[in-house]
């Protein structure tokens, strides 16, 4: 019997002006990633999937910054939203 793998999510908010990094504000798995991928959609957010780099934001506690080993990383995550959205760094 395959077993299904549980949906995770984590949403990132990266204010340029006030904050040094950007901050986790909201993960969870299951019916809380249902949701928080719900309501990304219903604001028109961009949405990458990638289940390693969830892994590894998951395991950031809310509300801090995403810690500086994970900066290239994110870094390739926003390269890819500017580029599906169009706004330049």
């Amino acid at each position: 019997m395959s077993e299904e793998k549980i949906k995770k999510a984590v949403a990132l908010r990266y204010d340029t002006v006030r904050e040094n990094a950007p901050r986790v504000v909201a993960k969870g798995k299951g019916e809380v990633a249902a949701q928080i991928i719900k309501t990304a959609k219903e604001h028109d957010l961009p949405i990458k999937e990638d289940a390693d780099l969830v892994e590894l934001l998951s395991k950031i506690e809310l509300d801090r910054e995403v810690p500086e080993n994970l900066y290239k990383a994110v870094a390739e995550l926003f390269s890819f939203i500017y580029k599906l959205t169009k706004k330049s760094p």
